[in-house]
């Protein structure tokens, strides 16, 4: 019934997917008032984390961000009902997203074996599976195929919810299937039988922890657990290691940018590369702090 299930709301999400990108943009205006204004959507969650976070803003000032945040929530929602019925030709054409250097990742595969990728959820996450179709500041084109991108996600409760969002976010890249998607409890033993290639493994690290925690001090004025994983597997396998900021310029335009981190992370302890992650995060939250997932209870 879950395999049905998926199979029907793929297929409705094809249909309405295929709307054009500024209908989606009506539809999120909707959602955004709807979370904001009517049910308040986790208000006290996103305000308390905003007020721990930013401790020198005036309440206004807090309202604003969360305004803005429930803003590009509902835009994150609907691009992905969007980007779920697209291919890289459509993804091209949109602009949606610019990848600002490309050429670092390039060096990064040329110089290194394969390439961790740290991200957050900054920008739109849910759309990672597109990374090929997306356009190039410099013209310049990324050096990897769709079989050497690896995303690494930590799997759902629900059974339904898990396998609908695996196949969206690797709507374009259907022909080669969820193989590009690697559950977080199976990596350390994928990239060690794969460690002849050449990979791209994107991990999205700003998760409160699910397993064992490593105390990073402070992260937005509080007090911060993280999980070392990614920089863990990137340490024993020797990978570069980058971060990846997505800057919202404005609806309907995201800016990519590859910023690195070490070329060899074996020189690096774990917990140096994440503390390395996590300063780079709280400066792009401070740049654009409606730009991150607010609703989430990342302090516990």
């Amino acid at each position: 019934m879950s395999k049905l299930g998926v199979d029907i709301a793929r297929g409705v999400v094809k249909v309405v997917g295929k709307l054009p990108l500024k209908v989606h943009y009506v539809f999120a205006d909707f959602v955004a008032w709807l979370a904001g204004k009517v049910i308040g959507y986790r208000n006290d969650v996103i305000m308390i984390n905003l007020a721990r976070s930013f401790p020198g803003k005036k309440y206004w000032e807090l309202q604003k961000i969360r305004d803005d945040f429930y803003r590009h929530f509902a835009e994150i929602f609907t691009e992905a009902l969007w980007f779920g019925a697209s291919d890289y030709e459509r993804l091209y054409k949109s602009g949606l997203v610019t990848v600002v250097n490309p050429e670092v990742l390039n060096r990064c595969l040329d110089e290194s074996g394969s390439v961790t990728v740290m991200f957050s959820h900054c920008g739109n996450w849910e759309i990672l599976g597109g990374f090929l179709g997306y356009r190039t500041a410099t013209g310049e084109k990324v050096k990897m195929t769709e079989q050497q991108i690896k995303v690494v996600y930590k799997e759902l409760h629900s059974a339904f919810s898990n396998e609908f969002f695996l196949r969206n976010r690797v709507a374009p890249l259907e022909e080669v299937g969820t193989e590009c998607e690697i559950e977080s409890s199976r990596i350390l033993r994928h990239a060690i039988k794969h460690r002849g290639e050449k990979n791209v493994y994107i991990y999205i690290a700003d998760q409160y922890p699910y397993m064992a925690a490593h105390d990073i001090g402070t992260f937005l004025n509080q007090k911060t657990p993280a999980m070392l994983g990614a920089a863990g597997v990137a340490a024993k396998m020797g990978h570069s290691v980058v971060y990846m900021k997505m800057k919202r310029v404005e609806r309907g335009r995201y800016e990519m940018e590859f910023i690195p981190i070490c070329m060899n992370a074996s020189e690096l302890t774990p917990e140096q590369i994440t503390r390395r992650y996590f300063d780079l995060l709280e400066e792009e939250i401070n740049q654009t702090p409606a730009n991150w997932l607010w609703s989430h209870k990342r302090w516990k």
